[in-house]
């Protein structure tokens, strides 16, 4: 089997060290594995494989003579480099929104339109996280019928906020705990540090994820149907999207209703579900058996579950879907297209 030579840009960071950790699972034909972070990471080194790899330093000069660059880096440090990643003959497959939007670059989900990772130009695009989700959950009702338009809503875990939302929760319900009594009553209004999020995330909900636009919806909100014409080949999908943080350690979720061309049965879609890759159908009401976040979390498939027609629109269905956003919302999808783009099966 042919070896690749492999980098990592941002290789100590949550995302960085989940791709380390993937392509150790998936047994990725790694010949050389290069490391790449800022200054204050150089010399560390990271357990891969059995082996000890050195972290070097990103620069310029970092890239020759790998073959796929797996990006795990701000907007701004993957703008920075790719260029030079490009210029190094290496493919640059970047977990950033930097260039989702570019028309030269595809942006992938592999289970979706995987075909799409041929037509680079030395950049390919992971997705956000919430629109891998929910797109791998509602391909297989594409398939059954065009999708025209979704009403989504996400859930999304503090974790998604980086390595620090979740140790600002943790630290925020240790306060909790002291300011309400067993039935209820607020003692204190207690000594929330919010650094992380707008507000208070422990017993509390945020309705506002990436930055407000003149349209009323966030930056983050509109990803879903930006993202999501592009991915599925839809460029007349219309989308509205609330995202909401939740205080949650790890797994997204997403409530979705789609709108189909035509009127779908719900056996048909939830057989369809089933046997979509990338997805397993978790929808039995009666055990109490549906997607949460305590079920997904660090493993990479969607779970689907919750699945019943719309009563608004006779063409809509409404579903429920988790699905782990370090792993296939990220690092995971990336690694995916890497496979994919080798001939692999991911």
């Amino acid at each position: 089997m042919k070896k690749y030579n492999v980098g990592v840009l941002g290789a100590t960071g949550a995302v960085g060290r989940e791709m380390l950790k993937i392509l150790e699972e998936r047994n990725f034909p790694v010949n050389e594995l290069r490391l790449l972070a800022s200054e204050r990471s150089v010399g560390k080194k990271v357990l891969f494989a059995g082996k000890e790899v050195e972290i070097k330093l990103a620069c310029h000069e970092a890239f020759a003579g790998l073959d796929i660059v797996l990006g795990a880096a701000s907007n701004a440090v993957a703008k920075e480099f790719a260029d030079d990643i490009v210029k190094a003959g290496a493919v640059f497959i970047d977990n950033s929104s930097a260039f989702r939007m570019d028309e030269n670059v595809p942006l992938v989900v592999p289970e979706i339109n995987g075909e799409d990772v041929f037509k680079n130009k030395g950049i390919i695009s992971n997705p956000n996280c919430s629109t891998i989700i929910t797109l791998v959950a509602v391909n297989a009702i594409n398939k059954l019928s065009k999708i025209k338009a979704m009403n989504a809503s996400t859930y999304q875990a503090t974790s998604g906020a980086g390595a620090a939302g979740p140790v600002e929760l943790m630290d925020q319900m240790s306060e909790l705990a002291d300011v309400y009594k067993n039935d209820g009553t607020i003692l204190n209004k207690g000594n929330f540090e919010s650094k992380v999020f707008q507000y208070q995330i422990a017993g509390n909900v945020i309705p506002h994820i990436g930055s407000f636009l003149d349209n009323g919806y966030t930056t983050e909100e509109m990803k879903m149907q930006n993202e999501g014409r592009k991915i599925m080949h839809l460029p007349e999908l219309n989308v509205t999207c609330t995202c909401v943080r939740v205080p949650v350690v790890r797994s997204h979720s997403i409530s979705v209703t789609v709108v189909t061309e035509n009127k779908l049965d719900i056996e048909a879609v939830k057989a369809a579900i089933a046997k979509e890759k990338g997805c397993r159908l978790f929808d039995n009401p009666e055990k109490k058996e549906y997607p949460m976040p305590i079920v997904t979390s660090d493993q990479d498939i969607v779970y689907v579950g919750r699945i019943r027609k719309d009563l608004i629109n006779e063409n809509g269905i409404t579903l429920w879907c988790c699905g782990d956003q370090v792993r296939k919302g990220a690092a995971t999808n990336a690694v995916q297209i890497a496979l994919k783009l080798v001939g692999l099966d991911f």
